[in-house]
């Protein structure tokens, strides 16, 4: 699992290579040479085939695509595998996945960039939450420093919002904004939270992709529980530490992984 500790605070212009998303599979197919091909990861293979059969379909914006199950079979890869591809199509706005509902097609399957907007999803991640521990491990120690009792009124009211959703068997999206919004509000510097509010956007797509992993949620909740003890104690320097543990929590997804599924046949457009 990706470790980012408080420590982890100097923003570069430089992806960290302990956070590095890119991991190449290098196989030789040239008989007598050593010529090399890289292959696109499992979940961006996945993707293609997805477009590809939307468009073979004629599938648009609104439609249901075949439910997770029998993607998995046409596909040939695990379930697991199809589900964290739709996290991410659903991060850059192509589906959205409704509990209940299935998967419904969110965007025209005729734009020649998904791909493009797959890989820049999948490559900014670890940018986005280093970018997240320099401010919001900082927050949750002055949170814990500066907090007033509507402050703790907020950080408990999103708990509650986040715990509902999640026995409802949603992710839990909204009560995760809200609590981390309530943990920056305890703050009390403006810039700080000027600084949170410009990379919303950002930091939602490490939301909706730290979520979407099996499991997440509940262990999400149960961060933020810990870290709102904390904050009601008075613990700054167990606040951050706390929050540095659950961004590493929130970093470690299946899309930052070196897949260990096997081959399964989907040789698709690499990027030599």
């Amino acid at each position: 699992m990706l470790q980012v500790t408080a420590c982890s605070i100097g923003l570069s212009n430089r992806t960290p290579v302990g956070l590095s998303t890119r991991v190449s599979v290098m196989r030789s197919h040239v008989t007598g040479t050593a010529a090399s091909l890289v292959r696109p990861r499992l979940y961006e293979r996945i993707v293609q085939r997805i477009h590809q059969l939307v468009l073979d379909e004629g599938f648009g914006p609104g439609d249901r695509l075949p439910p997770e199950r029998e993607l998995a079979v046409m596909l040939g890869v695990s379930r697991a595998s199809i589900s964290q591809a739709l996290v991410a199509l659903e991060v850059v706005g192509f589906v959205q996945v409704r509990h209940g509902d299935g998967i419904i097609l969110t965007s025209s399957a005729r734009n020649p960039g998904l791909i493009d907007e797959f890989r820049a999803h999948r490559d900014r991640l670890p940018a986005i939450i280093e970018a997240r521990v320099a401010l919001e491990v900082q927050l949750a120690r002055l949170a814990a420093e500066r907090r007033t009792e509507a402050d703790l009124r907020a950080l408990d009211g999103a708990l509650e919002w986040m715990a509902a959703e999640v026995d409802s068997g949603e992710r839990g999206a909204g009560g995760d904004e809200r609590f981390h919004a309530a943990l920056t509000a305890a703050g009390h510097l403006e810039l700080l939270a000027r600084f949170m509010a410009e990379i919303a956007e950002l930091v939602r797509e490490t939301r909706l992709e730290s979520l979407g992993q099996p499991g997440r949620s509940e262990r999400s909740l149960e961060d933020h529980r810990r870290i709102a003890a904390a904050v009601r104690d008075g613990d700054g320097e167990g606040a951050a530490r706390l929050m540095g543990r659950h961004l590493s929590h929130v970093a470690d997804v299946a899309l930052l992984r070196k897949s260990s599924e096997p081959s399964t046949g989907l040789e698709l457009e690499t990027d030599a």
